[in-house]
């Protein structure tokens, strides 16, 4: 079954793939990888911010995080490269969250569980999850990628 196929049968529409923020790549192409520049969640076409642990619960972070990885899947898709995904790598999360907040792991989970769904076995890797004080533009999470893809 094709990516975009899956994606129909999941009800998932990507959104349009956001333009960089700074001086960098969306995706960089490079010895069968395909790197993907970190991604900001946007929910309802408004950027995600806050903090978890202050004003963003646990939920509302797993959405931001689960919206990165359909920004991923958007400037995959924006590449060309959406159907010669052999494989998600890597995704590396990042999580805008106070000292004491310690569930880095579980909002990263958004943007994991999301590449599984779309990629069945495929989509397993591995995956980093850090607290971090703040994120461009306020974001609440940003999640990164790399992606073993078919030359």
């Amino acid at each position: 079954m094709s990516i975009e196929a899956r994606l129909k049968e999941l009800g998932i529409a990507l959104p349009k793939a956001a333009a960089p923020v700074a001086s960098y790549m969306p995706v960089v192409v490079h010895g069968g990888f395909a790197h993907v520049s970190g991604q900001l969640p946007f929910v309802d076409g408004e950027l995600a911010v806050g903090r978890l642990g202050e004003n963003v619960d646990l939920d509302g972070g797993t959405k931001a995080a689960r919206a990165c990885g359909l920004m991923i899947l958007a400037q995959l898709n924006e590449a060309g490269l959406l159907e010669k995904v052999e494989r998600v790598v890597k995704l590396g999360a990042f999580v805008s969250s106070t000292g004491d907040f310690t569930d880095q792991p579980k909002v990263a989970n958004g943007a994991s569980d999301l590449m599984f769904e779309v990629f069945g076995e495929k989509g397993r890797h591995s995956r980093a999850a850090v607290g971090v004080p703040v994120l461009p533009l306020g974001a609440a999470v940003e999640v990164d990628a790399v992606i073993a893809i078919a030359e």
